[in-house]
C-alpha cells in the first residue's frame, strides 16, 4: 500500500503546529495503525529527520496511550477499537490519512501527536478510596450483588481513560470518563460509604480542569473503544444531585 500522510507537528506546548506531508509507501496492509508509523518514522531517522512523536505503551488496546484523530474521527474509522488495535487494512492503497492529536483545552498538546492527559488523572484522584473494615478476610459471597450491578460496574471499568470522548465531544466534555470512574465503585456494596461525597469530589475536580460541558451530542459514545453507554452520564448526574440536595453546603 502506498499512503500519503498528513501529520500535525508541533515542536512544543508553546510553538505554533502545522501539518506535515509525508508519503508511506510498500506498507503492509496486516500492519497496525502504529506499525505503520513506526515504519514512517524508522526512514525519517535515516534521512536525518526528526521522528514523528505519539505515545503508546501496552499497545494491546488495555492502556490507552494511543490516541490520535484519523481522518477526523478519534482512533480512526473501525468502532470499538483503539489506535493500536486499528489496522491499515481499513484504508486503501493510494489513501490520503490525516493525522491530529486530541483536539482540548484540557488535553495541551505536549509534541506532535502527544498530549497531556494528566487532567484524568487528577479526576481519578479526587475519588479517594474505597473505605474497608479491617481484621480477618470475609467470605466472597457474604454481601450480595446483584447480577446487573455486577455486570455494569464491569462495563464501567472497562473504560482506559484514553480521552477519546473529549477529543470527539464538541464541547470537549469529560462527563462519559468521569461517569464511568465514578460508576465502577458507586454500582458495588463496596463504593456505598463515599458515593455521593466522591461524586461531588469528581465533578469538582472535572469542572476546574477546563472540560467543556455535555450537551447530549453522545460522539463520546460514538468513538469509545470500550463502548461505555452514555447511561452512565445520567447516573453520574442523578448522583451528583442527590449529593448537593443532601449536602448543598458541602466542599
Amino acid at each position: 500500500m502506498d499512503l500519503t500522510l498528513y501529520v500535525w507537528r508541533q515542536a512544543g506546548p508553546d510553538a505554533a503546529g502545522e501539518m506535515k506531508r509525508y508519503e508511506a509507501q510498500g506498507m503492509s496492509p496486516d500492519m497496525s495503525f502504529l506499525e505503520m508509523l513506526d515504519v514512517v518514522n524508522e526512514r525519517l531517522i535515516l534521512e536525518g529527520e526528526e521522528p514523528i512523536v505519539f505515545e503508546h505503551d501496552c499497545r494491546e488496546g488495555i492502556c490507552g496511550a494511543c490516541g490520535m484523530v484519523i481522518n477526523g474521527v478519534a482512533h480512526g474509522p473501525q468502532r470499538a477499537t483503539t489506535t493500536c488495535q486499528l489496522h491499515m487494512r481499513q484504508f486503501n492503497d493510494g489513501d490520503t490519512i490525516y493525522i491530529e492529536p486530541w483536539r482540548s483545552t484540557a488535553f495541551p498538546v505536549l509534541r506532535d501527536l502527544m498530549v497531556d492527559r494528566s487532567s484524568f488523572d487528577r479526576i481519578i484522584e479526587a475519588g479517594g478510596y474505597v473505605s474497608v473494615s479491617t481484621g480477618s478476610a470475609r467470605d466472597a459471597n457474604e454481601i450480595p450483588v446483584p447480577k446487573a450491578d455486577a455486570d455494569s460496574a464491569m462495563d464501567a471499568a472497562a473504560c482506559i481513560g484514553c480521552g477519546a470522548c473529549v477529543a470527539a465531544c464538541p464541547n470537549g466534555a469529560a462527563q462519559l470518563f468521569t461517569s464511568a470512574k465514578v460508576a465502577h465503585l458507586g454500582l458495588l456494596p463496596q463504593g456505598q460509604p463515599e458515593r455521593l461525597s466522591r461524586t461531588r469530589a469528581m465533578v469538582a475536580v472535572m469542572e476546574d480542569e477546563a472540560f467543556g460541558s455535555c450537551t447530549n451530542h453522545r460522539e463520546c459514545e460514538a468513538v469509545c473503544p470500550k463502548q461505555i453507554s452514555v447511561d452512565y452520564i445520567a447516573r453520574l448526574n442523578r448522583d451528583y444531585l442527590k449529593a448537593q440536595l443532601l449536602d448543598p453546603n458541602a466542599k
